[in-house]
Order: structure tokens, then C-alpha cells, then sequence
């Protein structure tokens, strides 16, 4: 049985990115990937007044085949600025936004020149929160085989077709902070903000092993 698992950095990743990870003991996170546009890595859902909302890092031209760690993201449209102020407008109210908030606002207003980079400073603090100490490390080349224990999760979680279609995740409702319906397989970042400490133990029932 495979024990560590290959896959992609998203931004800001779903419940369910974070059920993959739940499942093996290692990560092993993908660096030599191309970046492929329309994807999980440059954007994130979350709930707002309005309902489900995409937020997306605006990204320097990515016309041409080009690695994943070469990534721009354009900072011209301040679109950090206006990510916080959404975020302030969709969390304030949320139980535990004081106590995350100032981590996320640092990672944010960072800025590093890489979207791979930004990606993984937010994946560092999402475990940091959950409290898991799973070896994370990176791939050094790529390779279209893997080992017989490595599970090969790359692209599998596709945001261009619903999680249902996959049998990572299993929804296990909690109260968010806007409307009367749950929403599900949003990023993990609206689990933080209502359940905190016990984000871990929601992720945990939500996982079925693939």
C-alpha cells in the first residue's frame, strides 16, 4: 500500500486537497510540473454575502509552456489588498477569524515574486493550524512513473470537474457564516475560520481512502 502521496500545490487549498493529504504519511509536493492554466493552483472558493465565490491570483503572461516555479504573480492590481478586505468582509464575524487572522494577513502581504512560493507558505501554515507534522518535502525531477509507494495524486483534483466525481472527500456539514444551506469543499480557510482547533477532526471524518 502506497504511504506517500505525489501531488500539485493549489492556493488556499479545498477540504478536500486536505483529505488527500490526511491519507498518507508523507508529501511529496511537485516542482517540476508545468503550470496548466484553469486549475487549483491560482485560485481558491470561498463564502461570501453573495454566496460561493472564486478568488484568483492574477499571474504575470503564462501564454507559453512555462514551470510551475517560474510563475509570476502581478501584484499591479493589488489584488492582496482587495483579497483582505473581502476576507475581513466574509470572516469578521466568524468564530475563530481574530485568532488566524494576523498569520494569513502576514503570509499575504508578503508577496513573494512566485505563485509556487506563495502556494506553499499558505500550505506550510494550513498545517501549521491542523497541527500535522507529515514530512512535507519536494520532488527533484519530474517523472511520469512513480515508486511503487508513492500514490500519484497529480492533477486529480481537477477544478474543472466536481469532487464528487472523485472519492477523496465525503462532506461533513459545520456551521459557516453565511446562508442557511452548507456549502461544501470550499478552501480550507472557511473551516478555519468557523471550527478552528477542531478543523483537524472535520477533515479527518471527511476523508475516504482511495
Amino acid at each position: 500500500m502506497a504511504t506517500s502521496l505525489l501531488i500539485e500545490l493549489h492556493f488556499l487549498p479545498s477540504i478536500e486537497y486536505f483529505c488527500a493529504l490526511h491519507s498518507f504519511d508523507k508529501i511529496v509536493l511537485e516542482r517540476y510540473e508545468h503550470f496548466q492554466k484553469q486549475s487549483y493552483r491560482n485560485r481558491c472558493y470561498l463564502l461570501t454575502a453573495n454566496g460561493k465565490q472564486r478568488i484568483t491570483v492574477p499571474l504575470v503572461s503564462t501564454h507559453k509552456k512555462i514551470l510551475i516555479t517560474d510563475v509570476e504573480i502581478d501584484y499591479g492590481s493589488r489584488w492582496h489588498v482587495i483579497f483582505w478586505r473581502m476576507l475581513q468582509s466574509a470572516y469578521t464575524k466568524a468564530p475563530y477569524f481574530e485568532h488566524y487572522a494576523d498569520d494569513l494577513h502576514r503570509e499575504l502581504f508578503s508577496k513573494p515574486k512566485f505563485l509556487f512560493d506563495l502556494n506553499l507558505r499558505l500550505l506550510s501554515l494550513c498545517l501549521q493550524w491542523l497541527r500535522w507534522s507529515k514530512p512535507v518535502s519536494e520532488s527533484v525531477a519530474y517523472h511520469d512513473a512513480v515508486p511503487a509507494d508513492f500514490f500519484d495524486a497529480r492533477n486529480s483534483i481537477s477544478a474543472k470537474k466536481d469532487f464528487q466525481e472523485r472519492s477523496w472527500y465525503h462532506p461533513q456539514p459545520y456551521q459557516q457564516v453565511f446562508g442557511n444551506n452548507f456549502v461544501p469543499n470550499l478552501s480550507l480557510l472557511d473551516v478555519i475560520m468557523s471550527e478552528g482547533p477542531a478543523t483537524f477532526d472535520l477533515v479527518k471524518a471527511s476523508t475516504r481512502r482511495n
